[in-house]
Order: structure tokens, then C-alpha cells, then sequence
């Protein structure tokens, strides 16, 4: 997997919970990153303390912890971060009280209420008696979450705790690891099976833009416009309302049943005009488009003839509508983008202080093989906040998804510190 999956792994109370650490090493040896989530009886049966050795990360299990007065607001509202943070949501052993609260919509700590925050693939492995495995509330609450999409790991037929023979026991921890990857790869972890856009709607740019020097020549940049198109189709995969300003490329358009508005435009001046028209109807605005800096104001009407061994041009400066759309942006999420041959960090911060961005999408342009017109990029996310985000070479797909990700998390976190 190029982008690291982030798994949420619930850990139900009963005697099949120590297979979870079981689980939790299978899940990291196949590259996952893995946050584990304990309900108080599966505190009873294996110690926190074990899958903080196991991951190497803090282990959460009550929804009202011991925090200090400072800290109250992040515990309050932590399982929405691990609900936006992980990709996929595996518990193990689901216990038939587990079972019942998902199916019904009960939440009362801290797996459960992370279960009704959370929009991406859920991979359950029930563990329970026989004959509670068998009973018609079971199969009921089973069937409910069959139909909500979910994937259900059967439990094995053996000898269980209790001494009866029968279907109940947990699935092998291997077998469910197989369960969780093929719901990464078949593409079900990615965020586009997530619904966290829906009423959202999301301004972008895409492309170069091509400024006139004349009736048959122009200046324009190297911009293929996948990075924005690839946005776009996030965006709408997520739920959002997408308005794709778009500059001329070579791309197909948007089908027709994507919900993408496309305003194709040409030059700088009428991209401005374009963001600034739908800009008040904008909850998320990011600038991906390689607009040109400069162009020819008064271009000839008549095409230039070459009759002189050089041709000087006087050029004006474009308008900069990603720092017209900071003056505005009010309490829109601002995304700019920066493509640089040197100084990546300091010309991504430098550009996110001028602008008034949120956040800026960095890339070195000099590196073979990526960027401009290939399917792939690398990225470095600089967040207002401070973070600096690496992202590992992945498709332009990938980190679209990855970029919001990080959107929704700066957003919650800029609303947390208001």
C-alpha cells in the first residue's frame, strides 16, 4: 500500500480478546498503522498497557478520562478525531452486547460512539457462545449490519470456553488480517467510501492557464490539470457539491452524473472572475491550478510576424487570486498549492503566510517521474498549525483523499482553538 491505511481496532470484552494483540501485530506486519480502542470489559480480560506495547501508540478506552482542566475539550471530542483519522474500523471479538449496540445505534463509550462518528468500511469479527450466536437477536442484529455494508469475519466452529461444540469462536487472527487487506485493496479503505463532504461545497482550480500574445501563440506552463481533476473527483466520491474551475487541458470532462460543475476558462483573468463569482457558494476552496504570472495586457489583434532577429514583449503581472481569495476567504478553508525547485518548506510556509492559506500542498517540480503530467506526485502538506506532513509517493487519487483527510482534521482542529 503506497499511502499508510490507518486502522481503528475495537477490542470487545470477552475471553477472545487476547487474540486481539494477536491481530493487532498480524495488521502492523502487513504495513497498517494501528489505534486500538478497548470497551471496560475487554479490560478485564488483556491490559492496555499490552497494545501500547504492541503499536507503540496510546491505547484509548473511556469516553470521559482522567484529563486536566486544559485537555477536557480533546477528550470530549477525541473519538471524532480517531473516527476522521483511521480508514477502516475493525473490532475483535464483536461480543453479541457489541453486536447489538452498532445495530441499534446505542453509544455509550468510547468504541461505540466512535462506531456512530465513523463513515469508512467496518470489518467485524464476532466471538461469542453458541447458543448466543444462534439466537434470533444475534442473526437479527448481524443482518442489520450486513445491510449497512459492513464485513462480517464468521466465527469458527471448535470448542469453545464454556465446553460447548459449535460456531462462536473468533476467527484466526491471520484470517481476519486477510479480511482487512482485502477491503484496502479492493479500494473500499479509501476515503471515497467515506461520506464526510455532504453538505459541503468545494471550490477548485485545475490547470495552467493560457495568456495571449497574440491570436495564435500564448504563454502557459507545464500543468497537465490530473492534480485538481483528481480533487474533484474526491471531493465528489466524499459527498461534496464540486465546482471545478478548470483551465484548458487535455483531460475528459466530468461525467454528467458526478455532480462536478465545470466552468472551463482560459487565462488568469477570467479564472478570477470564475472564483470570485461562486466563491460566496464556496465552503472549501483549493487552488491547485498553475495560473501564469504574468501575460500580455493589450495582446495584437494581428499575429506578430517574425520580421527581427529579437522580439522583446512587456508583460504585466496576473491577478493573484489566491491571495485575493485569503482578503476574502472568511471562515473558508483555504488550500494553495506550491510547486518549487529548492527551498520547499520555507517557499510553502513563505506562501501560506502571504496568501493567508489554511494549508499548502508542496512539491518539488525538479523530481523525475512525478508532478507535472504524471499520474503520481509526493507531496509535503504545511498546515497552519504548524505540522508539516509528509506524504509518500502515491497516485494524484490517493492524495486527493489524503489531502482532505488532512483538511477535515486542520478544520477541527482550527475550530477547537477558537
Amino acid at each position: 500500500m503506497p499511502v499508510t491505511t490507518n486502522v481503528a481496532l475495537g477490542v470487545g470484552g470477552g475471553i477472545a480478546a487476547y487474540k486481539a494483540a494477536e491481530l493487532a501485530r498480524a495488521l502492523m506486519e502487513r504495513g497498517f498503522s494501528v489505534q486500538v480502542l478497548m470497551t471496560r470489559s475487554a479490560e478485564e480480560f488483556v491490559r492496555p498497557l499490552t497494545f501500547a506495547a504492541l503499536t507503540g501508540r496510546k491505547v484509548l478506552t473511556h469516553l470521559f478520562g482522567a484529563v486536566s482542566p486544559e485537555d477536557t475539550l480533546d477528550s470530549a471530542i477525541e473519538h471524532i478525531r480517531v473516527a476522521q483519522e483511521n480508514q477502516i474500523l475493525v473490532i475483535a471479538p464483536a461480543t453479541a452486547d457489541l453486536l447489538a449496540k452498532l445495530a441499534h445505534g446505542m453509544a455509550d463509550d468510547f468504541l461505540t460512539t466512535t462506531y456512530l462518528a465513523f463513515t469508512g468500511p467496518v470489518v467485524l469479527a464476532p466471538a461469542m457462545n453458541t447458543n448466543m450466536w444462534n439466537h434470533a437477536a444475534t442473526q437479527e442484529n448481524l443482518r442489520i449490519l450486513r445491510a449497512r455494508g459492513h464485513v462480517i469475519v464468521e466465527p469458527d466452529e471448535g470448542i469453545l470456553a464454556c465446553g460447548i461444540v459449535g460456531p462462536g469462536r473468533l476467527a484466526e487472527p491471520e484470517v481476519i488480517a486477510q479480511a482487512v487487506s482485502e477491503v484496502a485493496l479492493s479500494g473500499a479503505n479509501r476515503a471515497s467510501a467515506k461520506r464526510d463532504l455532504e453538505g459541503e461545497t468545494v471550490l477548485i482550480t485545475a490547470g495552467p492557464t493560457q495568456e495571449p500574445l497574440d491570436p495564435v501563440r500564448y504563454l502557459s506552463n507545464r500543468s497537465s490539470g490530473k492534480m485538481g481533476y483528481a480533487l474533484a473527483e474526491a471531493a465528489s466520491e466524499r459527498g461534496a457539491r464540486v465546482i471545478l474551475v478548470s483551465g484548458p487541458v487535455t483531460l475528459a470532462a466530468p461525467a454528467l452524473s458526478s455532480g462536478i460543475e465545470l466552468i472551463p476558462v482560459r487565462t488568469a483573468v477570467e479564472m478570477r472572475q470564475a472564483v470570485m463569482d461562486h466563491l460566496e457558494q464556496a465552503t472549501l476552496v483549493i487552488k491547485a491550478a498553475a495560473v501564469a504570472d504574468y501575460h500580455r495586457a493589450n495582446p495584437p489583434q494581428q499575429k506578430v510576424k517574425k520580421t527581427a532577429a529579437r522580439l522583446s514583449l512587456e508583460l504585466d503581472p496576473t491577478p493573484d487570486i489566491l491571495a485575493e481569495v485569503g482578503r476574502k476567504k472568511g471562515d473558508r478553508l483555504l488550500v494553495g498549492f506550491a510547486a518549487e525547485t529548492e527551498n520547499l518548506i520555507e517557499e510553502a510556509r513563505r506562501k501560506m503566510q502571504s496568501k493567508n492559506c489554511d494549508m499548502v500542498v508542496a512539491n518539488l517540480v525538479s523530481q523525475p517521474g512525478i508532478g507535472f503530467d504524471s499520474d503520481e506526485n509526493e507531496v509535503t502538506l504545511v498546515l497552519r498549525t504548524g505540522e508539516t506532513i509528509p506524504v509518500e509517493r502515491a497516485s494524484k487519487s490517493a492524495i486527493a483523499h489524503r489531502i482532505f483527510d488532512e483538511m477535515i482534521k486542520l478544520r477541527l482542529a482550527l475550530h477547537s482553538a477558537q
